[in-house]
């Protein structure tokens, strides 16, 4: 868009006393401007606004920096709360709950990954948490189409809550890995599995 303004200008009167008539100025074409490299034709900014730019990254970088870091340990402690916040970890919270609470850490981290592991199973098991929890047969704690209540007060309830959230978040790997079973240790099914870990008073498979 080629933008031509047009002006009509009036020479300063003297200060003397002689009562000159003004002398008019005779219209002048002022230089174009280019202004189509500037504005967009649909009204919107082209330009970059670098205080925008500079803040989104600032926000990223505090996401980044939210993420708790360390070992297993000061993760729990840092996550550890009574709501986690979702239906669906919920599911996983119980399920590390009722399954690992007497277990260490480490035991609790590895049962919660079986749990997300099925999830990607491919179609084998249920893709939610939830759903891994209710397939029939799986969890004995499970009876009917609820989950049995937890207090959440309760200190194991809220380290369940923060082992949750680090396997939902991929924040710390588990020595059982890829494992999509495990059974406490005073049982011995006739499974035709690969063990793949002994963590606390599980055994876990794949």
């Amino acid at each position: 868009m080629i933008a031509a303004l047009t002006a009509t200008g009036i020479a300063p009167a003297k200060a003397g006393p002689s009562g000159e008539r003004l002398i008019e100025v005779a219209n002048q074409t002022l230089p174009q401007v280019r202004v189509d490299d500037l504005i967009d034709p649909n009204g919107a900014p082209t330009l970059a606004q670098p205080e925008q730019q500079q803040q989104v990254a600032s926000d990223d970088e505090q996401t980044a920096a939210a993420k708790p870091t360390g070992d297993l340990s000061d993760m729990v402690a840092e996550l550890r709360a009574p709501e986690t916040g979702s239906h669906e970890l919920d599911c996983l919270a119980t399920g590390v709950y009722f399954e690992s609470k007497s277990e260490p850490l480490a035991g609790q981290l590895a049962v919660g990954k079986v749990i997300a592991n099925r999830t990607q199973s491919g179609g084998r098991f249920p893709g939610t948490y939830c759903g891994v929890l209710f397939q029939r047969g799986q969890f004995s704690f499970v009876h009917g189409h609820s989950l049995p209540s937890v207090p959440h007060a309760n200190h194991q309830w809220q380290t369940a809550v923060a082992i949750a959230k680090i396997v939902d978040q991929h924040l710390k790997e588990s020595p059982a890995g890829d494992a999509l079973f495990f059974h406490a240790r005073y049982v011995s099914p006739s499974w035709h599995a690969k063990r793949v870990a002994s963590i606390g008073n599980h055994i876990f498979y794949r």
